[in-house]
């Protein structure tokens, strides 16, 4: 025989189990309120910053690239930033009106080039304001002193690698100025640096295969043959067997 349940327990859990159903139901609401309250905070709290990276500004396009010294972001990648930032390349960046120009500390021609010239190359791999534009402008304005072939020749077995590490890098603004470089230099330098042309083809030869590149790659060879002699062409054309002469 089943015992009958008594109508008081039966009030009596009836009247837990609506307590419980109005607690989840608090909880629930709580916990809505408390989301929402958490989501307007972040809004609210979130820096200028944040919200300039996700709406850019029209403007933002026309600034250069900018070294900050005070971010995270600021580890000197090359010697010459290290060198830079310690004051240690004898020349600054003067602001023009129309255009950026050096101030050396001394003329150009009573600088050593050793080590100055290697460490101006290493900064064509720099991607920040000003370090690009120091690099690029005074690794070509120090080749243009008198004397400057003398004084080059005896570092190319160092300055090479320093080109290669330009010409290989993945940043198309980097290539540009290692490909720069390494047409001044054999302005200088000429036929002393067919010794060193073999380690720098491969990668002009990669880039070959870029249309917006053939044009400025072909150029340049043209003058590394110009200034070179016949000995570069036999040298060009062994890793570039696709290259025209000049005297074609």
């Amino acid at each position: 025989m089943q015992k009958s349940e008594c109508p008081g327990g039966v009030q009596l859990r009836n009247k837990v189990t609506g307590n419980c159903n109005q607690r989840t139901s608090s909880n629930t609401q709580i916990n809505h309120r408390s989301a929402v309250q958490r989501s307007k905070s972040s809004s609210s709290t979130r820096s200028p910053e944040s919200v300039r990276k996700l709406h850019p500004r029209p403007s933002d396009k026309l600034n250069p690239k900018t070294i900050n010294p005070f971010g995270e972001q600021s580890r000197a990648p090359t010697a010459f930033a290290a060198i830079y930032s310690k004051g240690g390349i004898p020349c600054r960046l003067v602001h023009g009106s129309v255009k950026h120009r050096l101030q050396w500390e001394c003329p150009p021609e009573n600088l050593a080039f050793d080590p100055l010239l290697i460490t101006l190359a290493e900064g064509l791999r720099e991607t920040k304001h000003p370090y690009t534009f120091v690099s690029k402008e005074g690794f070509k304005e120090l080749l243009l002193v008198k004397g400057a072939s003398e004084k080059a020749m005896p570092l190319l077995p160092r300055l090479i690698p320093v080109l290669k590490a330009a010409l290989v890098h993945s940043d198309d603004e980097v290539f540009e100025r290692g490909l720069t470089a390494l047409v001044q230099l054999s302005v200088i330098v000429g036929p002393s640096l067919n010794d060193h042309l073999k380690h720098l083809l491969t990668s002009l030869s990669k880039r070959l295969m870029d249309k917006k590149f053939k044009e400025p790659i072909t150029s340049a060879l043209q003058k590394l043959e110009q200034h070179g002699g016949s000995g570069s062409l036999t040298i060009i054309k062994s890793k570039i067997p696709t290259y025209c002469s000049i005297c074609c």
